[in-house]
């Protein structure tokens, strides 16, 4: 029989062990992003949010200076981080760390509704190390919004507790700010809306309730959304956060892959190996501790599943947003008192930082900003804050600050302009803007030997054409698997 003296010590090792579970799982988020810290260029999007952040602390606005269809809280992150800790990389990296790890805990918190400590920790690390292998390794949308969705899941996930109503309430609230991050996390909200519901009417909660109830979840999870139009109708350019918020994103083009195109179903093989996995080892190996809360994990997985397809092209990068999914799922596999106890573990472990391959990725992340800091050095000379501006017609958007050049456009995003997919969906016409670019005569222009997507032809022969007449090559580096090549205008270079 355990006497009470006996107790008291259980009970203080469990703080002490949440602890070591968070040292660890602070420790693997280190090792799978401080690679990439100080680096400009280590992916494509983030380029983008950080330009913009770091343009809002200087007074500009987006969808009124500087576009893209983004929700404004992604851009007020960044805003946010480069306001406290300056222009560099590093401060949204820094940051986005930060997130990383509360998701993370997250995941060990709700995975610890089905495992032990030790199965949670594992759980934990693997949510980081699939974010990373994913693109979510420096500044991607997905490492700041997945934490607020895991928090309203672990806010949801009991509906029998006194205070369930309560924590629906701050859930929602919660997924307002998501939204605030990426719009298409919506099927994800609505999900965990309706089965907070489902739990209030199993509470004995009324229709009449439960109506109520489905308008206050609404209101809280439109708050944020709403409180952003009112403040750019409140300086009259609502139009603009109108169209780059609601417009655009159905005015753009799909692609012809699609959604369920080959790269992206190979590419989910890392993900879809852990997630059947921990299905079949639920049903045929080892039954959860929970099969209510596993079954919650698994319709959230797929609501997860839906955010990532709701825009017409899915691209690989998506998929970050499955790796709590697939971890969560794969509890029964990764359980430690299953009969195969840590093998599955160290096999999906061993696998994920295989395909990592961090090493590697370091070398490549040094090389990346060396390659950036000399084409950067090279263009500065030619370009300038008022005028001669830097015109980034394909390439890294990150050379735009780090060369310290005026903004020739509002499109500042390389892919707007180039990309075939986004003709109709600006609001203007993209032969016409780069018409008007080039009417301004670029300092330098930038171009790249291969595109990342499908060009657009009429824009990419305006480019051809007047860096032929009127530019010479300056400098070229390879960057990302491109040639990239800066032009400096003729009587510039003289």
């Amino acid at each position: 029989m355990v006497t009470m003296a006996q107790r008291r010590p259980l009970a203080a090792a469990r703080p002490l062990r949440d602890w070591l579970a968070a040292g660890v799982l602070a420790l693997v988020v280190l090792a799978t992003r401080g690679i990439w810290f100080g680096d400009p260029v280590a992916e494509f999007d983030e380029q983008l949010y950080s330009l913009v952040g770091w343009r809002m602390t200087q007074g500009d606005l987006p969808y009124v200076d500087l576009w893209d269809r983004k929700p404004f809280g992604l851009f007020a992150i960044f805003a946010a981080a480069h306001w406290v800790f300056g222009p560099e990389p590093i401060a949204y990296q820094a940051l986005a760390s930060l997130f990383a790890f509360a998701g993370a805990a997250l995941v060990y918190a709700l995975s610890r509704q089905l495992v032990d400590r030790a199965t949670a920790t594992v759980a934990g690390a693997l949510y980081v190390m699939f974010m990373a292998l994913y693109g979510s390794q420096s500044g991607q949308s997905e490492v700041f919004f997945m934490p607020l969705i895991l928090a309203m899941l672990w806010l949801v996930r009991d509906w029998r507790r006194p205070d369930a109503a309560r924590r629906a309430l701050w859930a929602m609230a919660l997924g307002g700010l998501a939204l605030q991050v990426k719009y298409t996390v919506l099927p994800q909200c609505l999900f965990l809306g309706g089965f907070a519901l489902y739990g209030r009417w199993r509470g004995g909660t009324t229709l009449a309730g439960l109506l109520k109830l489905s308008a206050l979840f609404a209101l809280l999870g439109l708050l944020p959304t709403v409180a952003v139009a009112a403040f750019y109708a409140a300086i009259g350019q609502f139009d603009a956060f109108w169209f780059a918020n609601f417009v655009s994103f159905f005015e753009r083009a799909p692609s012809e892959a699609g959604r369920l195109h080959p790269k992206l179903l190979v590419g989910a093989i890392p993900l879809a190996i852990p997630a059947l996995g921990g299905l079949y080892a639920a049903f045929r190996l080892h039954a959860p501790r929970d099969w209510r809360t596993y079954g919650l994990y698994a319709g959230w997985a797929l609501s997860v599943a839906a955010s990532i397809l709701l825009p017409a092209t899915t691209y690989l990068y998506y998929l970050a947003a499955f790796a709590p999914a697939a971890v969560l799922l794969a509890l029964p596999l990764l359980d430690r008192t299953s009969p195969a106890r840590w093998v599955p573990a160290l096999l999906l472990v061993s696998g994920a930082l295989w395909l990592l391959d961090l090493p590697d990725r370091y070398d490549h992340s040094l090389s990346e900003r060396r390659t950036e800091r000399r084409l950067s050095d090279a263009l500065a000379a030619y370009v300038g804050a008022e005028r001669d501006c830097l015109y980034v017609f394909d390439g890294p958007a990150a050379l735009y600050r780090t060369s310290e050049s005026c903004l020739p456009t509002k499109y500042i995003y390389p892919d707007h302009l180039n990309n075939a997919l986004e003709r109709g969906s600006l609001g203007v016409s993209q032969p016409a803007e780069i018409r008007r670019i080039l009417a301004a005569r670029p300092g330098a222009i930038v171009t790249a030997s291969k595109p990342v997507t499908e060009q657009c032809e009429e824009c990419l022969e305006l480019v051809n054409t007047a860096v032929a007449a009127d530019y010479r090559p300056l400098t070229s580096a390879a960057l990302h698997g491109r040639m990239i090549t800066g032009w400096v205008r003729k009587d510039l270079a003289n």
